[in-house]
């Protein structure tokens, strides 16, 4: 006999019921980028009358929406002819982009170099080795900011240095207006709210340009950490470092998020749909559950940018909040 999991279990019609949207076969694991799932997840929304989806991108072949990115980014260095046979792809990173970019670097051939602050997660560390990239640590203290600041430095010292620059360069907001919001808009007409993290701001403005083109009053929301919290992915421009390709007129406002209410949320995530996802997924999920508390109804799009394979050293899901104390703000989380 059929089991209920839940009392509350979501019996709602689901538009694209038993139809496989996803998947498929493909020349390369370059070309299985993109092409993630839209899943409900009525458990984490505080208001009966609005629905809210995740946008599962920790299900992209390195496990991040980064992959995305880093196509794009190594793509446009080929078509501007940067790369010679001696070049060096440096890249500042707090993980994620850097592992894509080595990925696809590696596919392709190419030499990578990613700097990264020297406190991110082991997992991190060994999917770099694993895809042959060279690891230079940046102070840790001084957040991905500081990851920034080196590798430029680094490619003004060393002519063999080509870095594609996520901050800066508008191929990294291309990669969501030509593939990730073509997703969502394809999956989720009626979208009213897009929800994502605020890093390098590519994911927010992609997406929202595209949405917004489908949509005139398509809101956009950004979660941002607390100041002074270090943040893997995301950032506060109240740290004094806005990147390039960030544009603030397009986002209707964001949501400061605390690390200890990001592994909260991303706990209850685990345990309430079962999805397992990456902390800055918990800090996006904190901001779109305040959105919904306002709305009257609708329907919110948050994006999840990673899954959790890449934290679990860290204990996120085991070790008492209250025991991690100084290590909850040291360390870079999301």
């Amino acid at each position: 006999m059929a089991v209920r999991i839940a009392p509350d279990a979501d019996d709602r019609p689901h538009a694209h019921e038993g139809m496989a949207r996803h998947g498929g076969r493909y020349p390369s694991i370059v070309d299985a980028i993109g092409h993630t799932p839209l899943v409900e997840i009525p458990r984490m929304c505080p208001n009966p009358n609005v629905r809210l989806y995740a946008k599962l991108e920790g299900l992209n072949p390195t496990g991040s929406v980064k992959d995305r990115v880093a196509r794009y980014l190594i793509e446009d260095l080929e078509a501007s002819g940067r790369l010679g046979p001696d070049s060096i792809i440096i890249e500042p990173t707090s993980g994620n982009t850097g592992i894509a970019l080595a990925m696809i670097a590696r596919r392709k051939g190419y030499r990578i170099a990613v700097v990264m602050p020297d406190n991110v997660t082991q997992e991190r560390r060994q999917l770099l080795t694993i895809f042959g990239a060279e690891i230079i640590d940046s102070p840790g203290a001084k957040g991905s900011n500081g990851a920034v600041e080196l590798a430029k430095y680094l490619v003004a010292k060393d002519s063999r240095f080509v870095m594609p620059y996520q901050y800066g360069n508008p191929a990294n907001p291309r990669a969501h207006y030509e593939t990730t919001g073509v997703e969502i808009l394809a999956d989720c007409p009626e979208v009213d709210v897009f929800v994502a993290g605020l890093g390098t701001g590519g994911t927010l403005m992609g997406v929202g340009r595209r949405l917004r083109e489908a949509n005139p009053d398509v809101r956009i929301y950004a979660a941002e950490p607390l100041p002074g919290e270090l943040v893997q992915g995301l950032r506060s421009m109240d740290e004094g470092f806005v990147p390039e390709i960030f544009d603030p007129a397009l986002i209707d406002g964001k949501f400061l998020v605390s690390n200890a209410d990001a592994i909260r949320a991303l706990r209850a995530l685990g345990e309430r749909e079962g999805i397992f996802a990456g902390v800055s997924s918990g800090g996006v999920l904190v901001a779109a559950a305040r959105v919904a508390r306002t709305m009257e109804h609708g329907t919110i799009v948050a994006l999840l940018a990673d899954g959790g394979w890449k934290y679990l050293s860290e204990g996120l899901w085991t070790r008492d909040l209250a025991e991690m104390g100084e290590d909850m703000e040291s360390r870079s989380w999301w």
